[in-house]
Order: C-alpha cells, then structure tokens, then sequence
C-alpha cells in the first residue's frame, strides 16, 4: 500500500479532457453534493456561530497581520498566529467577559430595584421640582411612576415579574459554559485561518473562478473588503466607544454604567445612536442630582461620539461601504433577528456588499460588474 500524496496548491490539478458523465450520472453527482453539504451543515451548526466569529476576525486582522508576516517570515507558522489570537484574546474576550459579568450584576441589581418599584414605586426625584415645568412633570411622575398601580400600567405587556430562581441560576451557569466552550472554537478557528490564510484565501479564489469566472473572484474580493471596512468600522470603533464611555459613566457616578456603556457600543453603530446613549446617561446623572456629573458626561461623551462618527469611522469604513441610515438600521435590526448576536456584522456587512454590487451595476462605482460600453449606449438609446 503506497502513501497518499500531500495536497498541492488550490488549482494545480487540471483535467486534460472533459469527464464523460451522463445527465443521469450528473443529476445524482449533483444530488449527492448537496445531500453532504447539507449534512455537513447540520454537524457544524451549534459551531456556526464560532466559526463565523473566526472568519471575521481574520478578516478583520488579515492586513496587519500580512504586515507583521512581512517583517518576521520565520513566525507565521505559530508564534504571529498565537500572538495575534493572544491579541484578540486580551483586548476583546477578556474586556467583553468582564463586561458580562458587570451586566449579570448591574442586571440582578436592576431586577431587585424592579420588584421593590412594583411594591412601593419610584419617588419622584429631588430635582425635578427646580428644573423649567418641573410642578408638572413632577404630577406626572407621581401618577405613572410613583404608585405600584402606575408601575402595574406601564409593565402590563412586559410580561411576569422579573424574579431571579434556582433555575434561572442553573440556566445562566449552563449558557456561560457554552459561550466559553464557543469562544474556545473562535480562537482556535481564528489561530488556523491566520496560519493557513494564504492557501485558504487561494482555495476561495479557485473554487469562485470555477464556479463565476473572473468577474466572480473581482466580487468577491471587493465583498472582502467591504466587509473588513464594515465590521472594523462598525465593531472596533463601536467596541471603543462603548469601553471608554463606560469607564467615564462609572467614574461620574452613574448606576448601571457596565449596561449603559453596552447600550452606547449596540447603539454606536447606528448613526446618532451614541448620542442617545450619552444622552440617556447624562439623564440619569441628573436624576440622580449629579448636574456637574451630567454636565461633564455630555460634553465629552459628545465630543468622542463626533470624533469617532466624523473622523475615525470613515478611515475604518471608506467611502465604497458607507451605507444609509435606513439600510445600517435595518441590517442591525434585520441581523440580529436573523442571526442572533453575530448578526450585529453580518447584517451591516451584508448590506454593504449588497449596495456595492448595486453601485456597481448601475455603473455608480467602478467594478466587474458595470455595464459594456456598447450595452449602456444602446440601453440609453432606448431610453430616450
């Protein structure tokens, strides 16, 4: 018995001749690849969501770490793929586990303060009675707010009250222990993908050639780059804003800051939402009587949501994978319904490619698919 070959590059092998397969024999050849892409979808499926993880980031990370290749070529086979997985490691896994933890308290905490309201509701506020039309936004607050049955009204279809049991506790436990188990999957997902990038990158190019032709590796490597620009834009400059943001909220003294600095980072990604955020936490400091706090929250809350928006999104993005307000919104909305939590990239990342391949069809940017010259003339003959 002989030894099985090595693999060589994607696209080496070439059949000298076509294969002589009837129609019968290709309709089953057909049958059958679906019927095992299929059943390899089901196996995979409860790691789809670590797998995609993993292909993102690498996207994400493919750039720079082409860069360090360059500079250090002896490393690429485990220590630039390790140091870069450490990288993710430390700067978004352990931030983000941190700020899980800080959301189950903040949570718990809310919860308790939930059901003591329904008993007892919610006082109105010190300062509500110094600020402009403060009598009658004060009256207001007493009727909705400052009565369980006012409390009852408002919580009618927000279903059974929020409580915390043994298995809840369980349940919690038991969904942590999978996430670990998934962002394990990620990181070795994301370690592989940086170290066999370059042939799996070609192993793409190949089977789009075969399969689109020329024009179909040009689209997919523009779809590439939307993506990176999207998901850099959107989740780093997000991740950033809602980190710093965070710590400047539990510096002024705002309660819950871990949920709200979440809240700013979901919403930086939909344009204006930040502002809503800082908006919403400035809100709080006030009610709480912390006007300076406020005060100093808005301004440079405000400033680093205009910075980031104005100057350091559009670097991320380009201006090829800038999107609407609408079709940002509906992505992130539409993602994450469909998708669950890594729907907040694919959503935005899918409208992106999708809008290029439109601009590029109408011949609005330049690109594989825009119109032959002598199509375009005859259709605007036909036109006038």
């Amino acid at each position: 018995m002989h030894d099985e070959p090595h693999a060589a590059r994607p696209g080496t092998w070439i059949s000298p001749k076509p294969h002589a397969w009837r129609r019968e024999q290709r309709i089953a050849a057909l049958v059958a690849i679906a019927l095992l892409a299929l059943a390899g979808w089901w196996t995979l499926r409860p790691f789809l969501h670590a797998l995609g993880w993993g292909g993102i980031f690498a996207v994400s990370l493919w750039p720079l770490y082409q860069r360090c290749v360059r500079r250090w070529p002896r490393g690429q086979s485990v220590a630039l793929p390790a140091a870069f997985t450490l990288f993710i490691l430390l700067i978004f896994v352990i931030p983000l586990v941190m700020v899980a933890n800080a959301v189950f308290h903040d949570t718990i905490s809310l919860a308790q303060w939930l059901a003591v309201a329904r008993v007892q509701g919610v006082p109105v506020p010190e300062v509500l009675h110094h600020l402009p039309y403060g009598e009658q936004a004060a009256a207001w607050w007493q009727s909705a707010l400052g009565t369980p049955e006012g409390i009852s009204r408002l919580s009618q279809h927000a279903g059974p009250s929020s409580g915390l049991s043994l298995g809840t506790g369980e349940k919690i436990l038991g969904g942590l222990a999978h996430r670990l188990l998934l962002v394990g999957f990620m990181l070795m997902t994301l370690f592989f993908l940086l170290r066999d990038g370059q042939s799996v990158a070609q192993a793409m190019r190949v089977a789009t050639r075969r399969a689109f032709g020329l024009p179909g590796e040009n689209v997919a490597d523009q779809a590439v780059l939307a993506i990176r620009g999207t998901v850099n834009g959107l989740v780093i400059v997000g991740f950033g804003e809602g980190l710093i943001l965070g710590v400047i909220y539990g510096l002024a003294g705002a309660s819950h800051a871990a949920l709200l600095g979440l809240l700013t980072g979901l919403l930086s990604a939909i344009p204006f939402g930040a502002t809503v955020a800082v908006v919403v936490a400035a809100a709080i400091l006030v009610a709480g009587g912390k006007l300076w706090a406020a005060a100093i929250v808005a301004v440079i809350g405000l400033a680093l949501v205009f910075i980031a928006d104005h100057f350091v999104r559009p670097v991320f993005i380009g201006g090829s994978t800038r999107l609407p307000f609408i079709w940002v919104l509906l992505g992130i909305l539409g993602g994450v319904e469909g998708w669950g939590l890594i729907g907040l990239v694919m959503g935005p990342a899918v409208m992106a490619v999708l809008m290029l391949l439109w601009r590029e069809w109408i011949g609005a940017v330049k690109g594989p698919l825009n119109p032959v010259r002598g199509e375009s003339a005859a259709a605007e003959r036909a036109e006038s």
